[in-house]
């Protein structure tokens, strides 16, 4: 296990906010919460590899409210959107949903969000853990475009797993079924407004519905825990050793403002070739062409034998010499090997450099990998959920 907990008290005091699911998931044996965007996140419920392996095996349910939504809206709302992202949203159709990012004047990550596109003049960025609602209403004053910038009370909750499927069908018929990845659906469950879309942390098949009445969030929560009691549905913390596995990134904690996409080992074709200007165009082309000094990339560790994590953005060595840092590491139960993501100079990028990892336990030797470290065209989450 990779979290080490101790007893203590925790007061939910009003500076935070609750989800609409918060009590529900108390009820459910949630021991453990975060701060993520202003809001409570649950942590830890049980043991993360038991959590795992329901994720891999059933079907899970997670409280994402965190993940608050930006709403664009107004004539010049998919103009003004395609300013904020280097990826080229003329390509967006109504319906279609996006893994964007949102960058500075230097180039630097603002945020990682998901942005769905609801209606013809509607955006949502469902939000990774910063304040960039600020950065997109502040850039909203004074643009010259007829927009309007608001965080709506829309809170999602993600159902993950191999048996979604199954339990989506069984509250919402076979309209599911027909959702492709990375696309939405506006629907109700008896009058529940939400819009669900064919998205998730964990690269699993998986859902996430966004519930846009707060007032009814224990009432949904309760309907998809009793349509997944036949797939053994259990609530669980967003699962950091499946979103490591699947090369997906922790903003605020692998990488933040101070990183650039090419830094990144998968971002960089988050940064489209096109005409129109965005925030951060001049640079960005202009480190595309010079290169970058570093690189976030992957690591395995050698040893088939488990260990307990790492310290917080530990150093690591090579050939004794201090050259990088680990952010994450974690065990992945598939894999049988310590695995997580590392910065290390540009010249050690490549898999196969080898390394020696701070660790709870030591040192241990690793060599540096690429990512995603499973499932590298996302087959898994992108099949066809169709029938006959």
């Amino acid at each position: 296990m990779n979290q080490i907990l101790t007893k203590a008290d925790f007061y939910f005091g009003p500076r935070y906010r609750k989800s609409p699911f918060f009590e529900a998931t108390r009820r459910a044996g949630c021991k453990a919460w975060g701060i993520y965007n202003h809001m409570y996140i649950p942590n830890y419920y049980d043991d993360p590899i038991e959590e795992y392996r329901s994720l891999t095996e059933d079907v899970t349910l997670w409280d994402v409210s965190v993940e608050r939504i930006v709403e664009i809206t107004g004539p010049d709302a998919s103009e003004f959107t395609n300013r904020l992202t280097p990826r080229d949203l003329t390509k967006c159709a109504v319906g279609q949903c996006k893994y964007v990012l949102i960058t500075a004047e230097d180039g630097g990550i603002v945020n990682e969000p998901v942005l769905l596109r609801v209606g013809e003049n509607q955006w949502w960025l469902a939000l990774s853990d910063s304040d960039a609602g600020l950065w997109a209403r502040g850039h909203s004053v004074g643009c010259g475009l007829d927009v309007k910038v608001r965080e709506p009370e829309i809170y999602p909750v993600q159902v993950q797993g191999p048996k979604s499927r199954d339990v989506m069908i069984a509250l919402f018929g076979e309209q599911i079924a027909k959702i492709r990845y990375y696309w939405t659906l506006e629907t109700d469950l008896d009058g529940i407004p939400v819009v669900i879309s064919r998205t998730g942390w964990s690269a699993e098949i998986g859902f996430e519905i966004y519930l846009r009445d707060p007032s009814r969030g224990e009432e949904l929560w309760d309907r998809i825990m009793e349509a997944g009691r036949p797939y053994r549905i259990r609530p669980i913390a967003p699962s950091q050793i499946r979103r490591i596995e699947a090369g997906i990134y922790r903003y605020g904690a692998d990488i933040t403002i101070e990183n650039n996409p090419f830094e990144i080992m998968g971002l960089e074709r988050l940064v489209d070739d096109q005409s129109a200007d965005y925030i951060g165009k001049e640079a960005l082309m202009r480190i595309k062409a010079e290169g970058v000094d570093q690189k976030l990339v992957g690591v395995v560790l050698d040893s088939d034998e488990q260990i307990p994590g790492c310290p917080d953005i530990a150093p690591v060595y090579r050939d004794g010499e201090e050259i990088g840092r680990v952010t994450v590491l974690v065990w992945s139960p598939r894999m049988e090997r310590n695995i997580g993501y590392v910065w290390v100079p540009i010249g050690l990028a490549g898999p196969g450099n080898a390394l020696e990892v701070s660790t709870l336990n030591g040192t241990a030797p690793g060599k540096t990998a690429a990512v995603p470290f499973f499932d590298p065209r996302k087959s898994v989450p992108s099949q066809s959920l169709a029938t006959g």
